[in-house]
């Protein structure tokens, strides 16, 4: 992550790129001649009411928006703001009424209580239609399987819910007074016909839903005016364009200029995922990746993995908790990999399954729980900490074989705070085998989000030139150097770890049916498990 502050020399025009993520708001002041001025951050906390829900308040993130665009605003107090442009976390969902006040919490896209809509719809075999109709897998994170569960299990609430919008869409009518989304984000709910680009009526009816429930689409270059409201808490005039942008996850791969055809754009922070471009909507016949729109014609298709960088912090905190335990999670995850630096690749036949969260992709719908496999009393806490790397780096790499197998990928540019660490860029370079560079530490979302809006606005011709004009340092990236003898032990490793993955899920769901047990109603107390799904 860039510095808060960076020193320039005087600039004329600036553009704020907006990342609304799942934990916290970054708002980047870009200077038109490429130099981050300002990065202001805000934070906000992950409610889990009851286990596998994942909430939060959606008035709490708005505010934090405010906030942090207005510390970003005040750094860059001389320079004319020529637009503001917006990124947000995708597959979130929140209800409101009439009023516009919502009647849900924003269920994220960690929130699993949607599973077993998820599972009804694969056993059906209507998963394959759904998702060759939207490029969006079947999954409890989708919203079309959150509008399921609610119609199942909390009718009463669908009835005085006036609208379904994900977060974006209400960062936005915060910002502009009007209640719409684009195309992006519209592209990840499950629910929207990405060949035909509306919304899709046989998808609508399956959830129980009508178009007038959702926010008419717009391109993600459109732009709206900034109200004077929002004007007034931010320090903006009224009437800055403010740029809709897209999901995330497309934006995360402008901002790492991985936007060619053949290049994997891979980000590796608490989770971890690997895209690329292509000019139209390409959809995974095995239904494990997701496409979605950047623009009209720039489609971004790839897997994510929810076990990234946090497994090793979760290490840190399981197996290690006297490495420096009163500083943070920034000296003891460097003070963990060192440990697992000494270890030879292979980590001497430890692996590990590293799912703490329910996984994304490739594993489908729920995938099997987190394991260490060939545990040995020789092994260390170095061993167990570079299986876990290992582990993250494995999976990315069958995302990357799966992605292969619909588009060529011949290079791979490799972003996220993890990348700093030696044995991050080794250990994946090696799984992905092939020619990789670690890209400058400004290439996120919220760059590419400005970068979008520059385009936007009609000063950059493309996206390519945006990027370059945003970050032209970023053209100069370090590359990694292949390890030839562990490319071939890692490659040994994914050959078996299909047969390994498939092996614990079966123990997984043993494990489940014997701790099934009593759910609670967030909403009412205790309720049977039946009650709350999932």
């Amino acid at each position: 992550m860039p510095p808060d502050h960076v020193r320039m020399g005087p600039v004329r025009r600036v553009i704020l790129g907006v990342d609304v993520g799942t934990t916290a708001v970054r708002a980047a002041a870009f200077a038109l001649d490429g130099t981050v001025r300002h990065v202001a951050t805000r934070t906000y906390p992950m409610l889990q009411p009851v286990p596998g829900w994942q909430v939060q308040d959606p008035d709490v993130l708005v505010a934090a928006t405010l906030e942090a665009i207005a510390a970003c605003v005040a750094d860059t107090a001389g320079p004319e703001v020529v637009a503001l442009a917006l990124s947000s976390a995708m597959y979130g969902l929140i209800g409101l009424d009439s009023a516009m006040t919502p009647t849900t919490p924003l269920l994220t896209w960690m929130d699993s209580r949607s599973s077993e809509a998820a599972r009804d719809l694969w056993t059906s075999g209507q998963s394959r239609e759904l998702h060759r109709l939207t490029g969006t897998p079947v999954h409890p994170m989708s919203p079309l399987c959150k509008l399921m569960w609610f119609a199942r299990h909390e009718p009463h609430l669908c009835t005085t819910t006036r609208w379904w919008i994900g977060l974006k869409d209400y960062v936005l009518h915060r910002l502009t007074g009007r209640l719409v989304t684009e195309l992006s984000s519209a592209s990840g709910t499950g629910m929207f016909d990405v060949h035909r680009r509306v919304w899709s009526p046989a998808v609508l009816n399956l959830v129980g839903v009508s178009e007038s429930q959702l926010p008419p689409v717009l391109p993600t270059t459109a732009s709206l005016p900034l109200s004077a409201a929002a004007g007034r808490a931010v320090g903006l005039p009224s009437g800055t364009p403010i740029v809709v942008g897209a999901g995330d996850s497309p934006l995360g791969s402008l901002g790492a200029a991985a936007i060619d055809s053949t290049v994997g754009g891979l980000t590796l922070g608490a989770t971890g995922a690997l895209r690329t471009v292509v000019a139209a909507p390409l959809v995974d016949p095995a239904e494990s990746l997701f496409c979605a729109a950047l623009t009209e014609d720039a489609w971004v298709v790839g897997g994510s993995v929810s076990n990234g960088g946090n497994v090793v912090r979760w290490a840190g905190h399981a197996l290690a908790p006297d490495l420096h335990p009163a500083s943070g999670d920034g000296r003891r995850v460097p003070a963990l990999l060192r440990l697992a630096e000494r270890i030879p690749p292979g980590s001497d036949g430890l692996v590990m399954l590293p799912y703490l969260l329910a996984d994304r992709a490739p594993a489908g719908v729920s995938g099997p729980p987190g394991a260490y496999l060939g545990l040995r009393s020789e092994h260390t806490r170095g061993h167990l900490v570079r299986a876990a790397v290992e582990g993250v780096c494995l999976q990315l790499g069958g995302v990357r074989d799966r992605l292969a197998e619909l588009t060529p990928i011949s290079s791979v540019r490799l972003t996220g705070g993890a990348f700093r660490a030696p044995l991050w860029r080794e250990v994946m370079a090696a799984v992905l085998d092939c020619p990789a560079q670690v890209a400058g530490e400004a290439d996120d979302a919220a760059l590419g989000a400005a970068a979008l809006g520059l385009f936007a606005i009609g000063l950059a011709s493309d996206l390519k030139e945006a990027v370059a004009l945003l970050d032209p340092e970023g053209v100069h990236r370090e590359p990694v150097t292949v390890d030839p003898s562990l490319a071939t032990a890692y490659r040994g490793l994914r050959a078996k770890l299909p047969a390994l993955v498939t092996a614990v899920g079966r123990l997984g769901e043993i494990l489940d049916e014997a701790a099934a047990g009593p759910g609670v109603d967030w909403r009412a107390g205790a309720t049977p498990r039946d009650t709350v799904g999932g």
